[in-house]
């Protein structure tokens, strides 16, 4: 079964997904939120048509391992989001994946709405395949 990675923000939300033997996780696009109902529809949506068992979201902890407004935030969301689905959520540390990204690709010459577009998908690429390479 495949497993659905989400990088959950106010403005986008970046998504990834496994392939079926959840060894390698790809990125699936950027998706502009609209509102938190619609969002979670969106993505539970995604999930479900292609029968995906898990969803792993991206835990955005303090720097010091605490958690902090952004968290609750999250793990809110999360919430509905298992409910809405009926699949099970699970969180992923994503310190740092932003910077990773930005880091592993010169975007100097991409716009700033697609560098955005592109960091995104590819935390929510870095969020899921940390979650995988734990399963190994």
């Amino acid at each position: 079964m495949r497993v659905l990675g989400v990088d959950y923000g106010d403005a986008r939300i970046g998504i990834a997904m496994s392939d079926e033997l959840e060894i390698l996780a790809s990125p699936v696009e950027t998706y502009k939120s609209q509102s938190m109902r619609k969002d979670i529809d969106y993505i539970a949506n995604i999930a479900k048509k292609n029968n995906c068992g898990k969803i792993v979201i991206g835990l955005p902890l303090n720097m010091n391992g605490t958690e902090g407004a952004r968290v609750e935030k999250t793990k809110a969301f999360g919430s509905v989001l298992e409910r809405v689905s009926g699949l099970p959520v699970v969180y992923k540390d994503e310190r740092l994946t932003t910077v990773q990204v930005e880091r592993a690709f010169d975007m100097g010459n991409l716009k700033k709405d697609k560098r955005k577009q592109i960091v995104d998908r590819t935390a929510a690429v870095l969020i899921l395949q940390s979650y995988l390479d734990t399963k190994i």
